[in-house]
């Protein structure tokens, strides 16, 4: 990590605020000539060149640059990476070097292709794209040489120049074995080369020795299918990295297919050392290699034994197909990422299987595979299978259950035996039956092939984890085809967040999203603000670089629109860091920072790059100019910015973002679009709810833009203009009446009325099948046209706040008197618009029940997002209670009915809760 420098943003963020726009800046040439001057900050790399160029003409060795287009700066970034700036209209300012330090460099050849590699670097957030070349790296267990070879050299010929390069540069008495002791893997990949062929002609595609999938034009020897190897599956774990303190250490292992367990696990025995512990010992497992499906995945955890109470320490997976396939005693060092809390949790066959990039301090297992042939192992194709065509009743009920409802063994074996009916009656039942076949005997599949096409909806489902086979997921992938753009815009960000689970980078799921984007531009741009956004998390960081780089290179027309993006929220963050930074160090007063905020707005470089471009929240958007003067910072613990925009495409109107810098919107995200879900099932079965789901994008690490809603108050606003004294405010019912009296008359009035009975009924079913909690009067707000709205959901499935152990919120939703004063029309006996709210509220909630698994599935799909209060199975529960799944109609509807009646007699306590928040935050 770079050392830490209080004054770079004073550098960078806080330029021009003193009226010095120039920055003092060290030129490095090549002729070992050392340059120091001043130049403007908000100049481009190319103009600042040239500055140089003139300079440099009064220096010695002047005559030995040559052409100024021979060369480039190079200089170290934020990230304290050396990074060459090939694209010279970026301004200097926007490149923020670490140092005010410049290299000139020479230009290598193929600068179009060198340009296009730095914008998409910078574009993804890496600094530099991705570069492939010629260069091949063989890797060894203690050490790594680099040779620089034809690309027609063959893989045995590389081989042999790689050992000679190693015994020249170690002992000559030390042993380095032969050729055969090795394989050729890439380097920072999983993928290896082997049979004498040149290297130009190998499609390397995450293959291995003995590997279980190959490139059929690279293998031409004799194929062993895995059908033959009756042999147990076993392991050689031999030490792990030293620990604080001196205890006993056990590791287990587990055999996972999604989150099926395939035997029993593997615990070795314990160990006790105050170094390293080392077992060189063999964990067996009680299944055959033949018996071992395609997408097995193997788990390891360790932890420790302390007064015969097993305290974990690490897990760590290991996708046998993609990293430890079969194959000839290869070593391997795991790196630990995650600690559990349980001892049930120590096997996470969900968790990820790339390796934790934090080494240091990392818990470390070396383990070992032995040798089970030495030819490579494959599976056999699918074959045609039979199967009963007997029907039987139970069928029905079984398939109308949940995603979460658990199958026994003996519906599982009543399931595979009637497979045949399944498809025929029931081809929606697909998943319920993949989680009965027995992967571990290689039960026959091949009733995949004829299966019909699932409805894209149900085919969602069979993406998620359980679901690890191949073929299993191209097929879903093929019924999602059948999606409309808006469809798949629906779906998109449970579709980048399933990229996790699969074993591959190349799939049909990546090709099928890169294929949808290049065609609709605003699949791409969606699809790269998704991506994008968790570039940070080294579990998804290569994977989304990779098909980041690929929609780019695809697509480069719109590599300067999304450019300039990037370019402004980088802009925002800069001015919001130095709000925050002002807040902290000197006090300063708001008056003087919300100027000093302005005057950085003002500045030629904000101006240009916060100016014309493409809104991040709706592609369709285009925002002018920033409107300098009506532009704040908000008094809350992150002091986000509230930008406001002029709209080019709206005559004239403003628009309104609200950027955040250290809040994490994603929960926000999964929760609007379940609300744009709720809408759009909701208008399908012509019932129109006035939602309000307003847009919403996580952009990186704690940082976002959300969209104001134009013409809208707080309910806590509201009652506070209309009382005196706060704590009298919450309990004022006339003041949302009066409010919508003052903004409407006449039929308009009528028509917000209706508006605010029609959305506050979307509202309180959503947040009630949700568990949407903080609900205080600053996160309702009321449009001028009557539509109720909610925002800010950091809390939902039930994860109401409490203090000292007491919730402080008791109704399943709000549902006050004021809102039934609205309701009416401000007359207490007007029965039949009260009659109307509450059909209105129980038919959607029958229209969600309808769709319960979708929901189920789509919050399902989202488990390893990271998200605070969606960790595992138990937080989606929540759903199958609220909708009463495995209730009759008749059921669900009498529990609702209750809630609904219980929300209204207690919403008392609700108000009470209203008057605490206006009396803590009167402004």
């Amino acid at each position: 990590m770079p050392p830490a420098k209080t004054d770079q943003l004073d550098l960078w963020a806080e330029s021009g605020l003193n009226g010095d726009d120039q920055v003092m800046v060290d030129f490095l040439l090549p002729t070992g000539i050392y340059i120091q001057m001043e130049v403007p900050r908000e100049s481009t790399i190319q103009h600042i060149k040239l500055l140089l160029w003139k300079e440099a003409q009064t220096y010695p060795l002047f005559s030995l640059l040559g052409e100024m287009e021979g060369h480039m700066f190079e200089c170290v970034n934020q990230a304290a990476v050396h990074e060459e700036l090939e694209d010279e209209t970026r301004r200097l300012c926007d490149v923020r070097p670490f140092l005010p330090v410049l290299k000139l460099i020479t230009r290598n050849c193929g600068r179009a292709e060198r340009i296009l590699d730095s914008k998409i670097g910078v574009l993804i957030g890496k600094g530099d794209a991705y570069e492939y070349s010629s260069h091949c790296t063989c890797d060894y267990v203690l050490d790594t040489a680099s040779l620089k070879v034809s690309l027609h050299c063959t893989v045995t010929e590389l081989m042999d120049q790689a050992l000679k390069k190693w015994q020249t540069t170690h002992s000559p008495e030390e042993d380095i074995g032969t050729r055969s002791d090795y394989v050729l893997r890439v380097s920072g990949r999983f993928e290896f080369l082997f049979e004498d062929h040149p290297l130009n002609q190998c499609k390397v595609r995450y293959v291995a020795r003995n590997s279980l999938e190959m490139s059929n034009y690279i293998f031409q020897g004799t194929l062993l299918l895995i059908w033959q190897k009756y042999s147990t599956l076993h392991t050689v774990f031999r030490a792990m990295g030293s620990l604080a303190a001196p205890i006993k250490i056990q590791v287990r292992a587990g055999l996972f297919h999604g989150t099926e367990l395939l035997c029993k696990p593997a615990v070795s025995s314990e160990s006790s050392s105050r170094s390293e512990h080392v077992w060189n010992k063999t964990l067996e497992f009680d299944i055959a290699v033949c018996d071992l499906p395609r997408m097995a995945r193997l788990c390891f955890a360790i932890y420790a034994v302390m007064d015969k109470v097993k305290k974990q320490r690490s897990t760590k997976n290991t996708h046998l197909n993609k990293y430890q396939t079969i194959r000839s005693v290869l070593r391997k060092c795991l790196f630990f990422l995650c600690v559990a809390d349980e001892l049930e949790e120590m096997l996470n066959p969900i968790g990820t299987i790339q390796t934790n990039p934090y080494t240091e301090n990392a818990t470390e297992l070396h383990i070992s595979f032995p040798e089970y042939s030495t030819q490579p192992v494959v599976f056999p194709a699918f074959d045609k299978g039979r199967g009963g065509k007997k029907f039987y009743i139970e069928l029905k009920e079984i398939m109308e259950r949940d995603p979460l409802s658990q199958l026994c063994e003996n519906e599982k074996d009543l399931i595979w035996t009637l497979r045949y009916d399944c498809r025929e009656n029931f081809p929606q039942s697909l998943p319920k039956l993949l989680l009965s076949v027995k992967w571990s005997k290689h039960e026959d599949m091949a009733l995949l092939q004829i299966w019909p096409k699932l409805s894209p909806r149900d085919a969602l489902e069979l993406l998620d984890f359980n679901y690890p086979d191949q073929y299993v997921r191209e097929f879903a992938v093929i019924c999602l085809r059948d999606m409309s753009d808006d469809e798949l815009l629906q779906y998109l960000l449970q579709l980048v967040q399933v990229l996790r689970y699969e074993p591959y980078y190349d799939c049909a799921l990546s090709r099928f999203l890169l294929e949808r984007a290049q065609s609709s531009r605003k699949i791409g741009h969606f699809l790269f603000w998704y991506l994008r956004s968790e570039m940070y998390m080294p579990a998804v960081s290569v994977h989304f670089a990779l098909i980041l780089e690929a929609y780019c290179r695809g697509c480069i027309p719109h590599i300067e629109v999304l450019k300039k993006q990037v370019e402004a929220l980088n802009k925002l963050k800069a001015v919001s860091e130095l709000i925050k930074l002002g807040t902290i160090k000197t006090k300063t007063k708001q008056a003087h920072l919300k100027e000093a905020m302005m005057t950085c707005l003002r500045q030629t470089g904000f101006i240009e790059t916060l100016s014309d471009l493409q809104s991040p929240l709706n592609p369709n958007i285009l925002l002018a100019g920033v409107h300098v003067e009506r532009c704040k910072y908000m008094d809350s613990k992150m002091k986000p910015l509230w930008i406001v925009y002029n709209n080019k495409l709206l005559g004239g109107d403003t628009v309104s973002i609200i950027f955040k810098n250290g809040d994490d919107l994603r929960q926000d995200m999964l929760t609007l679009q379940i609300l744009r879900l709720m809408d759009l099932l909701w208008k399908e079965a012509n019932l129109d709810l006035r939602i309000v789901p307003y847009g919403c994008l996580a952009t990186g690490d704690h940082s976002g833009l959300i969209e104001v809603v134009s013409s809208a108050d707080t309910i806590a606003n509201i009652q506070k203009t209309s009382s005196n004294m706060a704590a009298a405010a919450a309990f004022n019912k006339d003041a949302l009446l009066n409010w919508l009296k003052d903004k409407n008359s006449g039929d308009a009035l009528d028509k917000a009325i209706e508006e605010f009975t029609l959305s506050c009924a979307g509202y309180c079913v959503a947040t009630y099948v949700l568990g949407i909690g903080d609900r205080h009067s600053d996160n309702i707000m009321v449009r001028s046209t009557g539509q109720l709205f909610h925002i800010d959901f950091g809390h939902i499935l039930g994860n109401f706040k409490s203090k000292f152990g007491i919730k402080r919120e008791r109704v399943p939703f709000i549902l006050t008197h004021d809102f039934i004063h609205v309701i009416q029309q401000g007359k207490t006996g007007n029965t039949e618009k009260f009659g109307n709210f509450r059909q209105y509220c129980e038919e959607a909630y029958l229209i969600l029940r309808k769709n319960g698994n979708l929901f189920i599935t789509l919050f399902a799909l989202m488990l390893t997002a990271g998200l605070p209060e969606l960790t595992s199975v138990k937080d989606i529960q929540y759903l199958k209670d609220s909708l009463a799944l495995g209730k009759t109609d008749e059921e669900a509807l009498k529990q609702f009915r209750q809630k609904f009646d219980e929300a209204l007699r207690e919403s008392w306590t609700t108000k009470v809760n209203w008057m605490a928040h206006i009396v803590a935050h009167p402004s």
